[in-house]
């Protein structure tokens, strides 16, 4: 494709994507023939490099819309193919809504990132870069509200986030709004593909994006996007001086073993309860245990735990088992927290917690 001079989506993506220090690496950008994700590789591949990185682009077909989504696919090729870039194809193997116990998006989300992962570390790729922008972000953070989050949650979608040992998911797009993608599309006279199922008010994203955010900026606050993005900022400042806070203490307080994790409690007796709520899910996420089925009231039941456990009040241990068969155990100072052989934790347990 010709070269132009760079466009306003190419210049705030090179600011956040410097050349000098990304030109090294090789880098798999996830495309599904979308507006956000065809502007994204394009993007990319306009933006000066250099070094002996490259750029490869992926997508999984996931077969849910017949026809169309082998058109996305046949799309997605071409479209590397005139850019120069090698593209990585992967399927679903089976049905997706026939996976038992989760939902379609979620079963579909879950093939899609391992295809990802998979590919990547094949590829060597450090990277596997996404076309979120700020109105997925918005949306993202109104959902969480709606379905109930707390802090984290409020901070919606990560810039980074790790996919493996090896590979991170990075977002460059997320401080542009859809319609900057859209203008850039357009200046460059770039045709991308329209999923069928964005139209699908089934989906609880959809009725988000078309009906209620509209209805909120046409009778409540036109800035309501605005407001959204800014409240994720302020999330995620205040999630970082927990974070901080959670490593501080996971240093002194938790220790893990072949048998569990013990915490010990007389560390945490100062603490502010979120906090400990806090260590709690990063000792969870860690060992790799069930996070889905352990709701607030889980949590809180923990966090009453920990604090019953190490106080002068602890007369008898208190037990309890939690989603996912993890045995607690709090008394004597100490919270034990052990998971059966027969359901194994992900991966090998550090030393320590960290957040």
């Amino acid at each position: 494709m010709e070269s132009h001079a760079p466009l306003p989506l190419e210049e705030k993506l090179a600011a956040t994507w410097p050349p000098t220090a990304w030109q090294d690496l090789t880098l798999l950008v996830a495309v599904s023939g979308g507006a956000d994700s065809v502007a994204l590789l394009r993007a990319l591949t306009a933006v000066p490099g250099g070094g002996s990185g490259r750029i490869h682009a992926a997508h999984f077909n996931h077969h849910l819309r017949g026809a169309e989504s082998d058109a996305d696919q046949a799309f997605v090729m071409e479209l590397c193919h005139g850019l120069g870039v090698a593209c990585q194809v992967g399927h679903a193997a089976g049905s997706l809504a026939e996976v038992p116990g989760t939902g379609l998006e979620e079963a579909a989300r879950a093939a899609r990132y391992d295809f990802f992962r998979q590919a990547a570390e094949r590829l060597g790729a450090r990277y596997l870069v996404t076309a979120h922008t700020a109105d997925d972000q918005a949306e993202t953070i109104l959902h969480r509200v709606i379905r109930g989050t707390g802090v984290a949650g409020l901070a919606g979608i990560a810039r980074v986030r790790s996919l493996g040992p090896a590979v991170s998911v990075i977002r460059p797009l997320l401080g542009v709004r859809r319609g900057e993608v859209l203008a850039y599309l357009e200046e460059l006279r770039q045709p991308y593909r329209r999923d069928s199922s964005n139209d699908d008010l089934r989906f609880t994203r959809n009725r988000l994006r078309r009906e209620l955010l509209p209805q909120l900026a046409a009778e409540y606050h036109p800035g309501v996007v605005d407001a959204l993005l800014r409240l994720g900022t302020l999330a995620g400042e205040v999630q970082a001086v927990v974070d901080a806070r959670v490593e501080e203490l996971a240093e002194r307080c938790v220790a893990v073993d072949a048998q569990g994790v013990s915490v010990d409690l007389s560390r945490l007796a100062a603490e502010p309860r979120y906090v400990v709520r806090e260590l709690l899910l990063a000792v969870w996420r860690r060992q790799g245990w069930p996070l889905q089925a352990m709701g607030f009231a889980q949590w809180e039941q923990l966090a009453e735990m920990a604090r019953a456990g190490g106080g002068p009040a602890a007369v008898a241990a208190w037990k309890r088992t939690f989603p996912g068969s993890v045995a607690a155990r709090s008394g004597d100072g100490q919270l034990r927290l052990q998971r059966p052989a027969a359901t194994p934790a992900t991966g090998t347990p550090p030393s320590a917690c960290r957040s």
